[in-house]
C-alpha cells in the first residue's frame, strides 16, 4: 500500500472514531443523568424498551448486507422519542431518557445474539443512537411549545411529520459519514444513494415509530399489544423478502461458477472481478443502483463462454479477435435475458466488446477489471500488477477507458476491494 493511501486510510479511521465516540459519550451521559435523576413515568419507558429490545432480538439480515438489522427496534425508538402525550395527559420523559432506555433496551435485546460471539457492526447502532437522538432533541421542545399555544391536533402531526423527515436526513447523513470514513469511499455518492432510501423502507419505518407515539398518546400504554401483530406481521413479510432476495443472489453466484465448473475460466475469476468493479466504482463515484448493476454483470460476464466447443486457455478473453470476443458477449447477454434480471445487466455483459466510448460507463469498468484480472493472472512476479498497469495505460487511448485505468490503479495502490462482493460465493 503506497503512503498516499495509507495517509487516506488513516484519515478516514479517524473520522469513524470521532462519530464513535460521540454517540459513547451520549450514551453514558444519557445512562447517568437517568441514573441520577430516575425514570420519568416508567411504565412507559419500561413498554417501549421491551418493544426495542425485542426488535432487537428478532433483527433480520436484508439482501446485500452484511450485518442482521433491527426495524421492529428502530420503529420503537422513534415512536418513544415522539411520544408526547400518553392517554392523553403529557409525557414528562425528556431527550436523555429517550437515549438511555434506547441504549439499554438495545444492550438487552443483544444478549441473545453474545453465543455466537461478539456483535458486530457497530456503525449501525450509532446511526440508531444519533437518529433516535436528534429525533427526540427536535420534538420533545418544540412539542411541549406547540402543546402550550392550546389544543395541537395538526399541528401535532405535522410536527411529528417534519420531525421524521429531519431526522432521515440525520440518519442518511451519518450513514454516509460512516461509510466514507469506514472504507475510504466518496461522501458525496454515499450521502446520494442514502438519501434515496428515504423514499424506500425510511418512510416505513418512520411511519410505524409515528403510529406507536400517536396510538400510545390517544389510547394509553394499552396501545402498544394492539400495535405489536401488525408489527410482527411486518418483521415476518421483511424476513420473506430477505429470503426472497438472498436466493436471488445466491442464483446469479450460481451461474457465476457454472464457467469455473465447466472450465472455461479459473477459480474465483468473476468473484474477483466483481470485488475489484465494485471498488474501481466507488472510486469513479457511481451511485448504488449503478453498483447492484455493475455487480451482477461482472460476475456473469464470462457466461457466453458455456457456448465454445473448445474452452479457452485460461479462459482469457483479452487476446481474441474483436468479432470473437463480440460473439462471446453478445451470447453471455442473452443467457442473462433468461434470469430475470434487470435488462441494463444483460446489456453490460452484450457491450463487453465494444470500443469503450460506445460503452456505457458500468460496461468499461467491468471491461477494465476483466482485462486487469486476467493479464495479472499471467504474471509471476511481484512486480506483475505494475507492469499490467503500465501496459494498460499504454494502451487505454484505443482499448480502455484511461478514466477507468486511473480508477483502477488508485484500488490497486489502495490494496483495497468493496467488502460487499464477498457476500457472493
Amino acid at each position: 500500500m503506497s503512503g498516499h493511501a495509507r495517509d487516506r486510510r488513516s484519515r478516514t479511521s479517524r473520522g469513524a472514531a470521532v462519530v464513535h465516540a460521540a454517540a459513547a459519550v451520549l450514551a453514558a451521559t444519557a445512562l447517568a443523568a437517568t441514573a441520577v435523576r430516575g425514570v420519568d413515568q416508567p411504565a412507559a419507558a419500561v413498554s417501549f424498551g421491551l418493544l426495542v429490545a425485542v426488535g432487537e432480538t428478532v433483527r433480520v439480515r436484508l439482501p446485500g448486507s452484511n450485518h442482521p438489522v433491527g426495524p421492529l427496534a428502530v420503529s420503537a425508538a422513534l415512536g418513544y422519542a415522539l411520544l408526547g402525550e400518553i392517554g392523553g395527559s403529557r409525557a414528562g420523559h425528556g431527550v436523555l431518557q429517550v437515549v438511555a432506555v434506547t441504549v439499554a433496551a438495545t444492550l438487552l435485546g443483544m444478549l441473545p445474539h453474545l453465543h455466537r460471539g461478539p456483535p458486530p457492526g457497530a456503525d449501525r447502532y450509532v446511526r440508531r443512537l444519533l437518529t433516535v437522538a436528534f429525533a427526540a432533541a427536535c420534538f420533545q421542545p418544540l412539542h411541549a411549545v406547540v402543546d402550550a399555544t392550546g389544543p395541537s391536533g395538526p399541528l401535532h402531526v405535522l410536527l411529528m411529520i417534519t420531525v421524521l423527515g429531519l431526522s432521515a436526513g440525520c440518519d442518511a447523513v451519518v450513514g454516509a459519514v460512516l461509510a466514507s470514513a469506514r472504507h475510504g469511499w466518496a461522501f458525496a455518492p454515499q450521502l446520494r444513494d442514502r438519501l434515496r432510501a428515504v423514499f424506500g423502507v425510511v418512510p416505513a419505518l418512520a411511519a410505524t415509530g409515528a403510529v406507536l407515539a400517536l396510538a400510545v398518546g390517544g389510547l394509553g400504554l394499552r396501545a402498544l399489544p394492539l400495535c405489536w401483530g401488525p408489527l410482527l406481521l411486518v418483521q415476518f413479510a421483511l424476513r420473506r423478502y430477505a429470503h426472497v432476495r438472498a436466493t436471488y443472489r445466491q442464483t446469479i453466484a450460481s451461474l457465476a461458477r457454472a464457467t469455473e465448473v465447466a472450465g472455461c475460466t479459473p477459480h474465483g475469476h468473476a468473484r474477483r472481478v466483481a470485488a475489484l468493479s465494485r471498488a474501481m466504482a466507488r472510486e469513479l463515484r457511481l451511485a448504488e443502483p449503478e453498483l447492484t448493476v455493475l455487480e451482477y454483470a461482472a460476475l456473469m460476464h464470462d457466461i457466453g463462454q458455456l457456448s465454445l466447443v473448445d474452452p479457452l486457455a485460461g479462459g482469457a478473453t483479452e487476446q481474441l479477435e474483436e468479432s470473437e470476443r463480440r460473439r462471446i458477449a453478445l451470447l453471455g447477454g442473452a443467457v442473462v435475458r433468461q434470469t430475470g434480471v434487470p435488462a441494463e445487466v444483460a446489456l453490460v455483459v452484450e457491450r463487453q466488446a465494444d470500443p469503450w466510448r460506445e460503452q456505457p460507463l458500468t460496461a468499461r469498468v467491468v471491461r477494465v477489471a476483466n482485462a486487469y484480472e486476467e493479464l495479472a493472472a499471467a504474471q509471476h512476479s511481484a512486480s506483475g500488477p505494475l507492469r499490467v498497469l503500465e501496459r494498460m495505460r499504454l494502451g487505454g487511448a484505443q482499448e480502455y477507458d484511461p478514466r477507468v485505468v486511473e480508477a483502477l490503479a488508485r484500488v490497486v495502490a489502495d490494496g483495497n476491494t468493496d467488502p460487499v462482493a464477498s457476500s457472493f460465493g
